[in-house]
């Protein structure tokens, strides 16, 4: 492959993978606020409705929500998941990947990538949360870090006293986070056959 090929092959990869990002971590963010409780009527809480309704409303006919959670957020994020793999792997040509398994091998890897978005959006809001509890806990967004964040930190808070006063539940959370990026991301190139 000459060196113009990679130099477009790497930037292609990466508005396939910034698209993606975007679009399921929309979905998962619209799946996250609504399994805790978070406000909506808030800037964040509209831009996610207005940006995902588009893909959730119509999915929502096929696949219902269980117990109070709206699954078909979940369900588009990972289809966008699934087809930001596919569109990878037929740019790069992936080894271990060919036509007869590329769709379920995609399937799971895009599963895998939705985890992944899921861990950076809880990664986002603990540290948006940090930040605004120690320069304006007042802010408008507050609560929603706040709702995104608390059920992930209170299993620290419930092992991990203050120290002086200070939460340090948002650091072991944190570093829980990484590890699990980490994993999943082991986990998707030893199932293709490459990193993405």
């Amino acid at each position: 492959m000459s060196t113009t090929s990679l130099v477009l092959t790497q930037l292609l990869l990466q508005v396939v993978g910034l698209a993606v990002s975007l679009f399921a971590g929309l979905f998962v963010l619209r799946f996250l606020l609504q399994w805790a409780r978070a406000p909506f009527r808030n800037p964040i809480g509209r831009f996610v409705m207005t940006l995902t309704d588009w893909g959730v409303l119509p999915l929502r006919r096929v696949v219902p929500g269980w117990r109070g959670h709206d699954l078909s957020s979940l369900a588009m994020a990972w289809l966008v998941e699934t087809a930001g793999v596919i569109a990878a792997v037929l740019i790069v040509s992936a080894p271990l990947v060919t036509e007869g398994n590329l769709v379920p091998l995609a399937f799971i890897a895009g599963f895998i990538e939705m985890l992944r978005t899921v861990a950076y959006v809880v990664l986002g809001a603990t540290l948006g949360l940090v930040v605004l509890s120690w320069v304006n806990p007042y802010a408008p967004m507050a609560p929603v870090f706040e709702a995104l964040a608390r059920p992930f930190l209170q299993p620290f808070q419930r092992m991990i006293p203050p120290i002086a006063g200070i939460d340090l539940s948002p650091l072991f959370l944190l570093l829980l986070l990484q590890l699990v990026l980490g994993l999943l991301a082991s986990l998707k190139s030893g199932l293709l056959g490459i990193h993405l």
